[in-house]
């Protein structure tokens, strides 16, 4: 990692500190020093950039109000896993998901909902601050695009998430901010395709390393067919496949020989990764005001083997483990080695021991693991200070998203050429093109990435598939608002909450 890439993520933080929001009360007329008043900074193309910063910051928070790992909350949510940790309700927030118990006031909600409006609101202070900048007009190009591929990520989010939000495209005063309403879904979804429009043509093809993270045009062009294959409208697939196809054959991509490659710490921005969330071990870990300081996916201590002792892993925390029906239908995969880690193998081979703790199945997550040869030793606290990245959207994702689209429309023979790529990487025998087939090949290549909860709500598949964890349909589709949200607001809880 260059220094530059270090200072690009480590930065967000140190940046947020420094821009402090100016106080309207007239009595307060001496400017404290030792600060900068937001309406005194933005002047110049630094400090645009630091508003940058702090809109791709929120994408790697592991910890919000309680621990919020993304892809960990999402398989808890799926059939992929279990909330698992050392006891029942060890964190009650992941619980509360994993039995569909979720009430306003309990469950990853405020998580959620915190991560993507602090997101929305500062890509908004680069959007309304930055056409005042004096700067080089391509280099505001960029980041204008920026600030609207993430606002249109946030919002993606938000709307799957909750359905029913606030629309913000613009900064808020307080007052506003307490007399907003929720926007219909569809004008939630209009707006995140009009950013991601109007962002591709002023992003780049490419990032050099120094840029890791960053958003591209093949990024935003692979998140708008995932919009728009979201939406479920039929009439559009043509058009969400045509977008994937984009993606698919642009020479910059290609799918990694070895699947387990896909994953690795030392492989990061590997040639299959379109989107990808960054940690670092560089940023020193340690623990003390909540949350803990550091930029690295806790996540990876989280879903290790809790006191483990024996090759390979570090001990970690017990968090989901794997459901012995995901083991079932990848036994016999080429795919299954580089996705689940069998501890209870090692333990009766001798080699290894751990303590059993809640929902344990023995089966582990081996793509996020906590790799022993992957622990920080740089000074502060190592469970803070895992590197292993998230690829939001990688490609095999598009070929499969590709080839959905391409049934959906009619065209099977086309999405037959994407499905086949994918499994013939791991050497599998082509199947027919079929809805099935699809949704049962996304569960193969995808598991434990996060994206199984949101298949099944959008395929209608989720009250059938979770109904062993306690789903409830026409409720559990989407979270609650959450409660303290709802406080002197005219926000309107979502049905049957």
């Amino acid at each position: 990692m260059t220094m530059k890439k270090k200072i690009f993520y480590i930065a967000g933080m140190l940046a947020t500190l420094l821009i402090i929001q100016a106080c309207n009360k007239d009595w307060l007329e001496v400017e404290p020093k030792g600060t900068t008043l937001e309406s005194n900074y933005y002047k110049n193309a630094d400090e645009a950039f630091t508003a940058v910063v702090a809109a791709y910051d929120p994408l790697g928070a592991e910890v919000v109000k309680d621990y919020a790992s993304k892809v960990g909350l999402l398989n808890t949510a799926s059939d992929d896993c279990y909330a698992g940790g050392g006891t029942y309700g060890d964190r009650a927030t992941w619980e509360a998901w994993n039995t569909y118990t979720v009430d306003p006031a309990l469950g990853p909600q405020d998580d959620f909902w915190g991560r993507n409006f602090t997101g929305i609101n500062r890509a908004n202070t680069l959007l309304d601050k930055i056409p005042d900048v004096p700067m080089d007009e391509t280099l505001k190009a960029r980041y204008i695009a920026e600030g609207k591929f993430l606002r249109a990520y946030y919002y993606f989010d938000l709307v799957r998430l909750f359905r029913n939000v606030p629309l913000f495209t613009s900064l808020l005063s307080p007052s506003e901010l307490f007399s907003a309403t929720q926007a219909s879904p569809e004008d939630v979804y209009a707006q995140i395709e009009k950013d991601l429009n109007e962002a591709i043509p002023d992003l780049p093809e490419v990032v050099g390393p120094d840029e890791y993270g960053r958003a591209t045009k093949m990024a935003a062009t692979a998140l708008l067919g995932k919009v728009i294959l979201f939406q479920n409208n039929d009439s559009r697939m043509l058009e969400a496949a045509n977008l994937f196809v984009q993606v698919n054959t642009n020479p910059n991509y290609g799918l990694e020989e070895n699947y387990a490659d896909i994953f690795r710490p030392d492989n990061k921005f590997n040639k299959e990764s379109v989107f990808e969330i960054v940690h670092t071990s560089k940023a020193i870990g340690y623990w003390g005001p909540w949350p803990p300081a550091g930029e690295g996916m806790i996540f990876t201590q989280m879903c290790g083997p809790r006191a483990y002792t024996g090759p390979i892993y570090a001990p970690g925390w017990g968090f989901n483990p794997i459901t012995l029906e995901l083991i079932n239908v990848l036994k016999g995969d080429p795919r299954y080695k580089a996705t689940v880690a069998n501890i209870d193998s090692l333990e009766q081979a001798g080699v290894a021991s751990y303590e059993k703790g809640y929902q344990n199945t023995g089966y582990f997550l081996q793509k996020f693991a906590p790799l022993k040869e992957f622990q920080s030793s740089g000074g502060g606290d190592p469970v803070l200070e895992w590197p292993n990245d998230y690829i939001e959207i990688r490609l095999a994702d598009c070929y499969l998203m590709a080839a959905e689209c391409f049934v959906r429309a009619g065209d099977a023979s086309s999405g037959q050429i994407w499905l086949d790529k994918v499994r013939e990487r791991v050497g599998l025998a082509p199947v027919p093109a079929t809805l099935e087939n699809i949704y049962k090949e996304r569960r193969l290549e995808l598991a434990t990435e996060g994206h199984r909860f949101f298949d099944l709500v959008r395929t209608g598949q989720a009250a059938s598939a979770l109904a062993f964890k306690g789903f409830t349909p026409n409720k559990n589709e989407i979270l609650p608002i959450p409660l303290t949200e709802m406080a002197n607001t005219k926000l309107v809880q979502n049905p049957n909450y």
